[in-house]
Formats: C-alpha cells, sequence, structure tokens
C-alpha cells in the first residue's frame, strides 16, 4: 500500500520518496511494525481472551508445572496473523504473485486453525476440528500454491548463467529488485524458463526437475508433470504444518523455532531474487521472490513479538490459530524459493518432533500386538515432554531446542556454497 503511494510520490519529484524501491528499507520497516503489532496491540488482545474466558484446558499430563497453564488463554495466534498481514500490506507489493500466494497461506490455515481453536473453547469439545477436515484444509491449500506455482506465467526461473563482470557502475546488491539495470541485457544474457525444478542440497549441479520423477515411463509423461508436483507441494504443506503443531507443546519453543526458520529463509528469498547475488553465488535465480523479503520480516518480527507473552511463563498461547498457519508459511515459502528439499535439515526440529510421535505410537501397537501389552521408547511424545519427564525445566528445553535450531539454519545456509 505504502509502495505505490511512495511510487506516486517520487513520480512528483518529492525529495526522499525513493527509499520504498528498496527491498531493505521496506524489509526493516515490515519487522518494526511486526514488532509493534504483536508486543504492543497483543497486551490488548490477551486482556480480551482473558475477559472472554478463552482459557486453554490443559490435559493432566503429570507434567511439573501443568497445572499453573490451567486457564492460561489461547487463540493467541491472532496476534501473530494480524502483526504478518498488516506489514505485508503496508510495505510489500501487493500485485506480486508469491505475496498474494502467502497472504492466501497466512489466511487459509489461520482460518482452519481458527475453527480448531474455537471448537475446542466455545464447543467444549477437546477434540477440535475433525482431523479430515484438517487434512482437507492442508490439501488445499497444497493444491492452490502447486498448480498456481505450475501454470501461472510470472512464476519463472533461470536456467542459463553466465558471467556478469565487469558490472555496471549502477548496479547494486542491495538495492536489486527483480531485473536489474537495461544496460545489463538481461533478457539477452539469460534464459528464463518456467520448469518446476528444485534444488538438491550438497551436489555440485544442484538442480532437480520433477519431470524426471515420470520420464521413465515413455514419452509424453512429462505432460503430468503437474500432478506430481502438486503432490509434492500437498506432502510438504501438510507435512510441516503438523509438525509446527506438534511442536506447539511448551511455552516459546514452536515460536523462537519459526523465528529462526524463517530468518534463514529470508537469506534464501534475497539471494534468489537478486540476479546479482544469483549469479555470485551460482544459484537458482527466481524473478520477484526479493518481494518476499518483506514478508518475511514481519514473519519473524511477528514470532519474536509474540515472544514477549509466550515466554515461559506463557501469558498467552498461540494455539492452533497460529501454528498450523506458522507451518503453513514456512512450507509455502520453501516450495516457492525452491529449496523444499531443504526442510528436513532447516526444519530438524519439526521433523524431529512429528518422528518421535510417530515412533512411539508405531512402537507402542508393534509390542502390544506381540507381547500384549504396549511399551514405549520415549517416556512421553513429542520429544520435548520426554526432557520434561526427566525433570529438565520448560525454559532449559526451549533454549537448547533453540540452539539446535540455529545450528540446522547454518547448516542450511552452508548449502549455498558446499557443494
Amino acid at each position: 500500500m505504502f509502495y505505490y503511494l511512495f511510487e506516486y510520490l517520487q513520480e512528483q519529484n518529492i525529495a526522499g520518496a525513493g527509499v520504498f524501491k528498496y527491498i531493505s528499507f521496506r524489509a526493516m520497516a515490515s519487522i518494526i511494525v511486526a514488532l509493534g503489532i504483536s508486543m504492543l496491540l497483543g497486551k490488548k488482545l490477551v486482556g480480551v481472551l482473558r475477559s472472554l474466558q478463552i482459557g486453554e484446558t490443559v490435559r493432566d499430563l503429570g507434567l511439573e508445572g501443568e497445572k499453573k497453564k490451567q486457564g492460561t488463554p489461547t487463540m493467541g495466534g491472532l496476534i501473530i496473523l494480524g502483526a504478518i498481514l498488516v506489514p505485508t500490506f503496508l510495505f510489500a507489493k501487493l500485485d506480486n504473485i508469491y505475496i498474494v500466494l502467502m497472504i492466501t497461506a497466512t489466511i487459509w490455515l489461520g482460518i482452519v486453525g481458527f475453527l480448531d481453536d474455537y471448537i475446542k473453547v466455545f464447543k467444549k469439545d477437546k477434540r477440535g476440528l475433525e482431523g479430515k477436515f484438517k487434512v482437507v484444509g492442508q490439501i488445499g491449500l497444497g493444491l492452490i500454491i502447486g498448480l498456481t506455482l505450475y501454470y501461472n506465467e510470472n512464476v519463472t526461473v533461470l536456467r542459463e548463467r553466465v558471467s556478469t563482470n565487469p558490472l555496471p557502475e549502477q548496479a547494486s546488491v542491495f538495492a536489486q529488485e527483480e531485473f536489474p539495470s537495461p544496460s545489463m541485457n538481461v533478457k539477452d544474457r539469460y534464459v528464463i524458463a518456467k520448469e518446476p525444478i528444485t534444488t538438491i542440497p550438497f551436489v555440485k549441479n544442484h538442480e532437480f526437475n520433477y519431470a524426471k520423477l515420470i520420464s521413465w515411463m515413455g514419452d509424453g509423461m512429462e505432460k503430468y508433470t503437474w500432478i506430481v508436483y502438486v503432490l509434492v507441494c500437498i506432502f510438504i504443506i501438510t507435512a510441516v504444518s503438523n509438525g509446527a503443531n506438534i511442536t506447539d507443546g511448551i511455552d516459546g519453543l514452536a515460536t523462537g523455532t519459526s523465528a529462526i526458520i524463517g530468518a534463514t529463509l529470508g537469506v534464501f528469498a534475497y539471494v534468489s531474487g537478486n540476479i546479482l547475488a544469483a549469479n555470485y553465488l551460482n544459484i537458482m535465480y527466481i524473478p520477484l521472490t526479493g518481494e518476499l523479503v518483506i514478508f518475511i520480516a514481519a514473519f519473524v518480527g511477528a514470532c519474536v513479538g509474540f515472544l514477549w507473552y509466550n515466554a515461559y511463563p506463557a501469558q498467552v498461547f498461540m494455539g492452533d490459530t497460529g501454528s498450523l498457519a506458522l507451518g503453513g508459511i514456512i512450507a509455502t515459502l520453501a516450495i516457492i524459493l525452491r529449496k523444499e528439499l531443504l526442510l528436513p535439515v532447516l526444519c530438524g526440529i519439526f521433523v524431529v518432533e512429528n518422528a518421535s510421535v510417530m515412533i512411539q505410537v508405531a512402537y507402542f501397537k508393534y509390542t502390544k500386538h506381540k507381547y500384549g501389552e504396549g511399551r514405549r521408547i520415549f517416556l512421553m511424545s513429542p520429544l520435548h515432554h520426554h526432557y520434561q519427564k526427566q525433570g529438565y525445566p520448560e525454559p532449559k528445553i526451549v533454549l537448547r531446542f533453540w540452539i539446535v535450531g540455529l545450528m540446522l539454519a547454518a547448516l542450511t545456509v552452508i548449502t549455498l556454497k558446499v557443494r
């Protein structure tokens, strides 16, 4: 919104109006506004939730400090959603296809999570929204994301790289948006194509075309690649959103982990959407994705600001309203940036949390069938509850998970150069 206003002011030769063309400036403004909304307006929303007695009914799991959490307001994810969407509408280019997709993903899974929380709180049904309806919501978003990225004419990638040295004087990495100066003759030097490709980490020629998954079946099968691509999008969105949902079990864990992941994806968005940086790093150039830095800045600011109230001891829980949306946002960003194969590393916390539940359930069923009684590998799943059962205090568990998340984020960024 402000982008278009200042674009008009720049045309009128108003001094200083041109600053809004810089992604770096708008990203900083976005993160500041997101922090302000989540911290300042968050306080009011927490008060409203308390007055409406929208409290969490905590199950008796025999965990230390569990009783103290009884009645803590939930549905705090509304704070996160507001802190993401408002700065995005203010500072991003709203005609950018990737911004449109991110707004759609945020609202879509935010609504699914809100319905789940609403049923739990107001209908007094601890089960919340039935699992099949959650899956339908996740599949629906996967279809939207997959089909849009596959068919939309504005979604393109760089398929041929050449050296741009020496660079023109007016070319600046920090000022770059979409295509650089016309003097660089980018459209003559680069072949921009529409292909369903992604990045394979730690491999020299690290691009993979999804069409190869079915090309072995015979000539002409490539036309069905869209089915494979959409299924991949559905799987990733479902897996990551569920992973974030499961990780949201103790104060600040999912929020802080998501902020770390978001910041890392922000690095990829900037270098992938900047033709000079992409050429220097010899990575895939994806036109228009630089604009995602504004959205990601709001995302990180919203998460960090929410920690003001969600850090131990939490004054509010995000609920499924927040956790499902956070996971869906992360998955959608990774798919857009063609970095979905990096998610097992970057989202390692989500993966381990998810795996601990699946392993626990599978082993319990196996031993019950074989020995007549179910046995467990972990004291409790997800994994963070296992450590709680061992006597570790919540803040220590959360901080150590964050440290692991930072290490995984660093490893993910290293893939830019290590192949």
